[in-house]
Order: structure tokens, then sequence, then C-alpha cells
């Protein structure tokens, strides 16, 4: 047996990893027994503040009433005292600025009153917090000497703790604004296009007649995707590190291909990671619901109960840090990047999305008879005429250098925006279109034919996994979205693309109402119209398919592949105006968003570039040196010992050595051609081009010149080969 000296540090993990111990099981304890603890959740907020202070706060959080800044004080000390009970020493403003991320900056409640230590937390401490502007993302809003910003609570979402080594942290969800009070984040815009639809939603109550309902919001459902690595693993591999996906790697013999490990038996070790997770999330009232094994080797998921989109968004952010917090502590890589190794799936987040209004009633609740229910059909269609007008700006929304890897792969919704209705649907659309009344569609029944199963209830249609924005029954699921991004800006742009489209069927339905319409008739020739207006954007087929690219050209549906272009849309005279009106942007955030979403492209390929051409020069290339040159001492002994070989004896070692040769040639030219790119890329002065161009070149480059390194991989010797491989990473946990 091999002595653990002579191993690399690959295969050092691999021994290690072999003889690793399970962790002992930890003590069970029912969900409902602590979830929400930390979390300055209703219950809390009843139980420590006066009860008219309460009532005003609640009426701020369920029926968006502007904030009586009279209570503040109030509802800080509330808060700093249930906060010192569970043994927090610091408060923070948590925002979500435009890196995609979250951000704090933590302070204490320590204040020092005539030289004695106290904690004190006012309300305008709670309201508002000033971070450094200047050092997030802002699209050139931002200069260097114009700093100031603001953060202020969004009270909608619930402040939380979390658990740090040495004491928790007060995190109070907020917004984050300039000095001149633009958006510099992700949730501002996401609050204005839900009071967008909310005034959009009422109206149309209004017009059939709901005078209850006080507030409609938006609901959303995150299902979170992800791939786990031993975090030894992913120490040796600075492309994971600093770029989120392999840039290299062999596909290895046994990848996906026996479609054996979805929905599989979970391991030993990932279901503790799991369980910790869940429990995290848990006490921070995230409702985790569902996880499994998801399609490709090491690829889970987590997917939780829909809640209000704004407080859903957050939970998704904290969702992503929970599991790579946790994560480190199983020695764990919770991979997040929607591309994270070549050939394999990807990871989306898929995003489930619907309308509420404050009785607690779905609005895209087709109810048993869809065909009568108007008011279901009148929203149902404003949502298609949304999606029909503005699929470019929903595809932007999604848009970014790891779902360029991902979108269109057969793995994943392609880049083209359609909508799938299903076969009930559709004929109920159909039939209003041609001026008839749709027939009432009768339950179907499946019966196994087996005395101890139940027969079960079929529904009304099937799943299609294939579609980009599909109708699941109550719901439509947005399944383009990256799995690493923030989920808040596709929510915007999809409320902001509904409300325009609910307040122009209202308005032309009170047109016919004002010239003798019935309600019902009204609706039917204004739905009639935009049945037909949108048809080009709905379809039940495969999305996967050639066929359908070349019918979605001819309908005129939009197949944007690549980031560059897909942001030009954002700044498209349509899409800018319908997003003003809204009251969602103004211009110029419009534009700064648009400047930062391509630095960010950019920045990312140039890094992708830098850590190709390192790898190569300081791991591959030394190994395969190392490599040829026993190759070339093997065939210079061999050729020295004429007498005991002919020279034909030498064609597989010759063959095999010019094999290394050739690969040792073509990454020098090809690192030489990445490092060009980016070099002339650096020329080009105008954003958009720059990022055009080198979405041209080096995307397609690093896919080239990889080719060489993977076949380096197969050739040289395991104990050279300085990576983690395909191979051990995506089944050694």
């Amino acid at each position: 047996m091999r002595k653990t000296a002579t191993l690399n540090p690959r295969q050092k993990i691999l021994l290690d990893l072999a003889q690793r111990k399970t962790s002992p099981a930890a003590e069970f304890q029912c969900t409902s027994e602590y979830f929400g603890d930390n979390t300055f959740n209703e219950d809390n907020m009843r139980e420590r503040l006066p009860k008219d202070t309460f009532e005003k706060l609640l009426a701020t959080i369920k029926k968006g009433e502007k904030l009586d800044m009279n209570i503040a004080n109030t509802v800080a000390h509330a808060m700093k005292e249930w906060a010192l009970s569970k043994g927090v020493s610091h408060y923070t403003h948590w925002f979500q600025p435009q890196t995609g991320l979250t951000a704090e900056k933590h302070d204490a409640f320590l204040e020092i009153d005539n030289g004695i230590p106290v904690e004190r937390f006012r309300g305008n401490q709670l309201v508002q917090g000033e971070p450094d502007a200047s050092s997030f993302p802002s699209g050139g809003s931002r200069t260097t000497f114009e700093a100031r910003g603001y953060t202020m609570w969004d009270p909608s979402s619930p402040a939380f703790i979390v658990e740090g080594p040495r004491g928790g942290i007060l995190c109070i969800p907020s917004v984050f604004i300039s000095y001149t009070g633009e958006a510099l984040d992700k949730k501002t815009p996401l609050l204005r296009s839900m009071e967008a639809i909310n005034r959009a939603a009422l109206r149309l109550l209004r017009l059939f007649g709901n005078n209850t309902a006080s507030r409609v919001i938006t609901t959303i459902g995150t299902e979170q995707e992800y791939f786990l690595i031993d975090k030894a693993f992913y120490n040796l591999r600075p492309d994971l590190q600093h770029t989120g996906r392999t840039l290299i790697g062999a596909h290895p013999p046994k990848g996906q291909q026996l479609d054996d490990h979805y929905f599989g038996a979970i391991k030993e070790r990932v279901l503790a990671f799991m369980q910790d997770v869940e429990r995290e999330l848990y006490k921070l009232g995230v409702p985790a619901k569902t996880r499994h094994n998801e399609t490709a080797p090491h690829q889970y998921e987590i997917a939780p109960i829909h809640g209000e989109a704004n407080v859903s968004a957050d939970r998704n952010q904290l969702t992503m840090e929970v599991l790579k917090k946790i994560g480190t502590r199983y020695g764990l890589a919770v991979l997040l990047h929607e591309k994270p190794f070549a050939k394999i799936n990807g990871s989306g987040k898929h995003n489930n999305w619907s309308m509420e209004d404050s009785d607690g009633n779905n609005l895209l609740d087709p109810g048993d008879t869809p065909e009568q229910n108007v008011q279901f059909l009148v929203f149902l269609v404003a949502t298609l005429r949304a999606v029909h007008t503005y699929g470019d700006l929903l595809r932007m929304s999604i848009a970014s250098a790891g779902n360029d890897h991902r979108l269109g792969a057969n793995e994943a919704p392609p880049a083209i925006i359609s909508v799938f209705l299903g076969e009930r649907l559709n004929k109920i659309l159909d039939a209003i279109k041609e001026g008839q009344v749709a027939a009432a569609t009768d339950e179907q029944i499946i019966d196994l034919g087996l005395a101890n199963l139940p027969s079960i209830l079929r529904d009304h249609t099937d799943r299609n996994r294939t579609s980009p924005f599909a109708f699941t029954g109550q719901k439509f699921e947005f399944r383009a979205v990256g799995s690493s991004a923030s989920v808040s800006l596709p929510n915007t742009i999809l409320n902001a693309a509904v409300a325009e489209s609910i307040s122009l069927l209202v308005e032309e339905m009170e047109q016919l109402r004002k010239s003798g319409a019935e309600i019902k008739d009204a609706a039917l020739q204004v739905l009639q119209k935009y049945i037909v207006a949108t048809q080009a954007v709905r379809f039940e087929g495969n999305n996967y398919s050639d066929e359908w690219a070349r019918e979605a050209e001819r309908r005129g549906l939009a197949n944007i592949k690549r980031t560059p272009t897909a942001l030009d849309v954002f700044i498209e005279r349509k899409n800018m105006d319908m997003l003003i009106r809204q009251g969602v942007f103004t211009e110029h955030e419009i534009v700064s968003r648009y400047t930062a979403k391509l630095e960010q492209y950019v920045t990312s390929l140039e890094i992708e570039a830098d850590t190709f051409c390192d790898l190569i020069g300081t791991r591959i290339l030394p190994a395969a040196i190392v490599y040829q040159e026993q190759l070339l001492n093997v065939v210079l002994q061999m050729k020295a010992a004429k007498s005991l070989i002919s020279d034909s004896g030498l064609d597989y070692e010759k063959a095999l050595l010019e094999q290394v040769n050739t690969c040792i040639a073509g990454l020098l030219t090809g690192c030489a051609a990445i490092r060009h790119s980016v070099e002339k890329a650096e020329e080009i002065a105008e954003l958009s081009s720059k990022a055009k161009y080198l979405g041209d070149t080096v995307v397609d480059l690093l896919a080239e010149v990889r080719q060489p390194v993977d076949e380096l991989e197969r050739l040289v010797p395991d104990e050279l080969w300085p990576l983690p491989k395909y191979s051990e990473m995506l089944y050694v946990i």
C-alpha cells in the first residue's frame, strides 16, 4: 500500500474522507416549538409593545399604511430588550446592494452616559443608518467623494437575529438609498413594484364588486438548487474559489446519464447538513418545506412555503447565507453558481409567483370552473399580456454571466420567454377567442386497479418542465432565474409588467361599462382582444427543440442568448417608459443599473480569464511538463537500447508524447489568445461594446482552450495531476 507521505494533496483528501467518522445525532425537537425564535415576529411584538403601538405597527405591516414615526422609539426599545434577552450586543441594518448579496455594518447598543456604560437603541437608530454609498455598485451614480447613503428600516419584513460565535447580531431589514434619494438596492424597486400591483389589482377587484379587500400582494416561493462538494476539494480549486465554476475538468465516465441521483436516498453527511440548515432557518422564521436530491450528482434543492414577495426575497437571501454558513461547519462547500460543472446539469431558482388579496384569496386560483371565473381569467390574461409585451425585459432580469451557461442547455428553460398554460386553460381561452362558451371540464380519475390503493384525482393539465414561464395550478413558475441570483429584480420586472397590463385591461373594461355593457360582457370583449394579441407567447410543446426556436422566430419572440444583448433591452424606450410609469424606477436608476450589470459582467469574464491562465501556468503546465519529461526519458532510454527493441516498438510512447506535446502547445497558444482578447477589450471605451466583445471572444476561448486541459487530465498519471477531478468532487462526500 502507498504510504501517505507519497500522496499528493488531492489523494490525501481522498484518504481522509475514507476515514471520516459520522457526527453524533443531535437531540430532536419539534419544529413548532422553536420556529421563529430568532425573529421579532408578531407574537414578540404583541408581547412587548403597548397595544396602540402594536396596532399601528401591524397596520404598516399588514395593510401597507405609512409608518407612524411617533412609535419608533417604543418599537426600538422593545426590539433592543428582546435582542438583549437573546444574548445580542450589536445591531445592523441588513440590506441588499446591487452586488446580489447582502450587506451589514454592525453597531453596538453600547453608549457611554456620563461615564456609565449603558445599552441604548433609539427610534432614529432603528429607522435610519448610514453606510458608505460609494463603495457599492451604482453604475456611476455615486463617485468616491459622494459617499453618503442611507439605510431605512423596512417594517414589512421582520427583524431577526443571526447567531454568531460570541453572541448574535440583530438584523434590521432595510432599503438602501443615496443622499439624493435614489434607490441603490434591490429591495426598494421590489417594494415599489408591489405597490404598483396593489393599486392595479384593487382597481380590478372593485370593478368586479369586491369592496372588502384592502390590499393585494404578490407572493413567491423560491426553489433553491445548489451543489455540495467537500471543502478540501474546493480549497484546491482556485477556479471554484474565484469564479464559482470549474473552468477545467474532464467529464467522468459516469455523470448523470443513469438518472440515479434525482430523489435518491440522501447520504448521511448531507442529511445531517440539511437538517442543521433547516433548524437554523426555522429559528429565523424561514418556512423551509422540501428537501431532496436534484438531477445531477451532489446537487440538491431546498424549497420554502410561499410568502409575501418582499419577505420571501429576504428569506431566500438568508437561505443562501445559511447554506454556506452550515456548509463550513460540515466541511462542505456550497456551490450556488448556475453551472459549476461542464456537461452536468446546472442550478436554477424556480420562482413561483402569484397574487393574493387581504382576505386570503389567491387571485390566480382558477377554481373548479375556471370557464365561469371571469375575474381569474382577467388576471390570467393580464399576466399573459405582460409576458408577451415585456418578455425581453424578463429575459434581461435573469441575465448574468453564470446563467448564460445554463439557459437553453436542454437542462433549463431556453432564452426564449414563452408561457405554458396547459390543455384546460388553453381550451377556455381559445373558446373565448372564437366567441364561444367554454365547456366545463370533468374531473378525471386515475385508478390503478389495485384494491388496496385509493383512486386519485388527476390534475387538469400536465406540467411542462421545459417552459420558462409555466402555469402550475394556482401560480406561475418562472423557471429561468439563476441559482445565485437575487429574486428581487425578476419579481420587480414581473410585478411592474403585470400591474401595467391589469391597468390597461381595467381601463378598457371601464370604457365598455360606461357604454352600458355588463361587467361580464365587458370583460369577455377585452379578454377576446388580448387572447388574440398574446397568442404568440403561448406554447405547450418542447421548448428545448430546434423546431420551437424556428417557430418562436416566426412568431416574433426574442431569443437573446448572451447577457450583454439581454441587458440592452433594459434601456429601450418602451421598457423604460413602462417602469417609470409604474413608479418602479426613475430613468437615472434604470441607466445606473444597466451600467452596473454590464460592469459586473465584464469583471466576471476578466476574473475568469485571469484565473484560467493562472491555473494553466502554475498548476497544469508544470504537471504536464513533468509527465512530458518522463515520457521523453522513456523514449530516449528505449532508443538507446536498440539491441533490445526495434523502432516500431516505440510507436505507443511516441504517440503519447506527441499528444502531450500538442496539448501543451495548445495551452500556450490558447492562453496567449485569451490574454490578447482581454487586453484588446481594455481598449474599448464604450461599456456595452466591451461586454459584447468579451462575450463573443473570451467565453468561447475559455470553452475551446479547456479541451487540451481536459485531455491532459486523461493522460497525465493520477499522482501528478494537481486538481481534484470531477469524478472525485461529484462522487466523494
